[in-house]
């Protein structure tokens, strides 16, 4: 168990009461936390600047593989990562990242890579050079072979004598991850990785990521894009107002949605005759007309709903164009995962 994690099952079901009825099987006991293999756990941890709380009593644990950290711009995804290693201290609680408290163990910090969000690269410096530089303050042996390697990990030619500033920002980017994967971290956090990447460099980084994670090494990525989230890995853990609104599966945490009300936008010909058919059905909650012609559904049932689009379009001849959901996105998900955590 992770020195200084808590004894206790925090934040795992307590067992059930005695006296279960009879004939019944005993549930399983609860799982003990933290996992025996988690080689990061937060515990009861707080961050405040004065009177702003930027993270608010944060308990997760992070096993090997790719997690994804979620959250809107501004719910304190940074400052969570600053936290994890070591840049800063928590107001309250307690941190343990691969083997030892990363803001006074040298060695667990040694054992971390970091993808800062800001570049905090050298601009006049060749890649290569600043790459080599993180490999001997790691004290890497040959740390110029070891930063080539690393350049070419991560698609840079090490022999490029242009300086990092004359780069573009997908180019420093992979730098960036070139520097903090150049010591074989055991455990690699990174804060908007690919931000600046063209889709190729980003399929690239995500196979590098999931290479990473199957080899044994614990990969924590922060986003606040859906469509990159599925692709990170299903293992997410979703901040949202400085809190911990919800972790686990991916696909479990967006199906506590399904029961919602949902807001489709349906663009078609004859628009105003097929919203007149639609607001007939059941599955509907409700219906406009926007002045350009679009219909905005609310709807509980969206299989339900989209059968019947697709037959009323076909009954009436209109030409179907576009069908949006507006609710499907990741600020969305996060309103409603803060107001039932409330």
């Amino acid at each position: 168990m992770p020195p200084g994690a808590p004894t206790a099952a925090h934040g795992v079901a307590p067992p059930p009461p005695a006296g279960s009825a009879p004939g019944l099987p005993p549930p399983p006991p609860p799982e003990a936390w933290p996992p025996a293999d988690a080689t990061v756990v937060a515990n009861q941890v707080s961050k405040s600047f004065g009177s702003l709380v930027a993270v608010s009593d944060v308990t997760f644990a992070v096993r090997p593989g790719v997690t994804a950290l979620l959250g809107p711009n501004g719910a304190g995804k940074s400052t969570l990562i600053r936290l994890l290693c070591g840049l800063t201290r928590a107001s309250t609680g307690t941190v343990w990242v691969a083997g030892g408290d990363p803001r006074t163990d040298l060695e667990a910090r040694g054992r971390i890579g970091l993808v800062p969000q800001q570049d905090g690269v050298f601009e006049r410096e060749r890649a290569v050079d600043i790459v080599a530089l993180a490999a001997t303050l790691s004290r890497l042996n040959d740390p110029v072979e070891r930063a080539r390697h690393a350049l070419a990990t991560v698609e840079l030619d090490p022999d490029m004598v242009r300086p990092v500033g004359a780069f573009s920002k997908g180019m420093r980017q992979r730098v960036k991850i070139a520097q903090a994967i150049v010591h074989d971290p055991a455990v690699l956090v990174l804060d908007e990785p690919l931000n600046g990447l063209d889709p190729r460099q980003r399929r690239h980084m995500i196979g590098l990521f999931h290479q990473l994670g199957e080899n044994g090494r614990t990969v924590l990525v922060s986003s606040h894009v859906l469509e990159e989230v599925e692709r990170f890995g299903s293992h997410v853990l979703v901040v949202a107002q400085g809190r911990l609104a919800a972790q686990g599966d991916y696909h479990a945490i967006r199906a506590l949605m399904d029961d919602q009300p949902l807001r489709i936008r349906v663009r078609c010909s004859q628009s105003r005759l097929v919203a007149a058919s639609l607001i007939q059905s059941p599955a509907l909650a409700g219906c406009t007309v926007g002045p350009d012609g679009s219909i905005e559904i609310t709807t509980t049932d969206v299989r339900t709903f989209r059968r019947q689009l697709a037959a009323t379009c076909q009954h009436l001849g209109s030409r179907l164009e576009e069908v949006m959901p507006l609710d499907d996105d990741l600020e969305s998900v996060f309103r409603y995962l803060v107001g039932i955590a409330r």
